[in-house]
């Protein structure tokens, strides 16, 4: 797992025990978000001493923070798919199935067969030519059962409460900042945050905030990639793509960052983000929505609920 890497994997093999005994009806995102408030809520000297001072962590040991379940895990960890398509707006039922037809035509496009040059028909006609009619047979059948067996990729999977009492029990999708369903949906952790190049004259953000640079460490997340149909998809026919961390650079950008991405690139660009081929980072400049990223930072200071 991402955390036995990283400062926060420490911490909760440190704190993570004590804070489930205290909050014993949460699920796992919930505490290990506990655990880093308690880390936020430290003097930078006081991180300084406490990442010192932690405890190393143990490969090998059976750590709740790995193994316990989470409500939303019904919803992520046990459903396919790379990314997830969240719905918080639920004001346009017709503006939604054509979003919805839009990703499922372009997915079908990305993964179906590449039409054949009239070249290469000519050239498959003569080996079909050259073989028996017992072998054409199998080889036939044999194709059927590979393309039965593999099938394309799940790329998507929706989050869509269907029916009013649904959208009554996870009313907290209604019209939620990408912080909000990063916490919900992705699990937290912590690294450190990158900084102004040396010599740059480029100041840190005051006053700090854990989303971009707090005493030198940052806010992150893991988890699949979400994307955010909200009110202004009726209209733009986009979803927001959320970050999971800041860009390395420029300074100043901000973990939970979204920009807008039409419904008919979403499937190209989810299988080139699950692949690694792509990063988002616009070439070191920041293209990403600035009144988003406000609304994060401002919900990144409220307390924990």
């Amino acid at each position: 797992m991402a955390d036995s890497d990283t400062l926060f994997a420490r911490l909760c093999a440190s704190r993570y025990a004590l804070i489930k005994a205290n909050h014993p009806g949460e699920g796992r995102r919930k505490r290990k978000l506990r655990v880093s408030e308690e880390f936020w809520s430290l003097s930078a000297d006081d991180k300084k001493k406490l990442v010192q001072d932690l405890p190393a962590f143990d490969p090998n040991a059976p750590y709740d923070f790995l193994t316990d379940g989470d409500p939303a895990d019904e919803v992520t960890d046990k459903v396919p798919g790379e990314g997830l398509i969240v719905r918080t707006d639920y004001s346009n039922e017709t503006a939604w199935t054509t979003f919805c037809d839009k990703v499922r035509e372009a997915q079908e496009e990305l993964f179906s067969d590449s039409p054949e040059t009239p070249e290469e028909a000519d050239m498959a006609a003569d080996a079909d030519a050259d073989e028996s009619d017992a072998d054409e047979a199998m080889d036939e059948d044999q194709d059927e059962d590979d393309e039965e067996e593999e099938g394309p990729p799940v790329l998507f999977h929706i989050i869509n409460p269907s029916d009013p009492s649904d959208r009554l029990q996870l009313s907290h999708f209604s019209h939620i900042s990408n912080l909000a369903a990063l916490r919900l949906l992705n699990d937290v952790s912590i690294r450190k945050a990158p900084l102004p190049p040396f010599g740059s004259g480029i100041k840190r953000i005051k006053p700090p905030n854990r989303l971009i640079d707090h005493d030198g460490w940052q806010e992150i997340y893991t988890g699949k990639t979400i994307w955010v149909y909200d009110a202004t998809s009726n209209q733009d026919g986009c979803a927001r793509l959320v970050s999971q961390k800041s860009a390395e650079a420029p300074y100043g950008t901000a973990t939970g960052d979204s920009w807008r991405a039409k419904a008919t690139h979403l499937p190209e660009l989810q299988a080139n983000i699950a692949s690694g081929a792509i990063k988002i980072d616009f070439g070191g400049m920041d293209r990403w929505d600035h009144n988003e990223r406000q609304r994060n930072l401002q919900e990144a200071t409220l307390p924990m609920q």
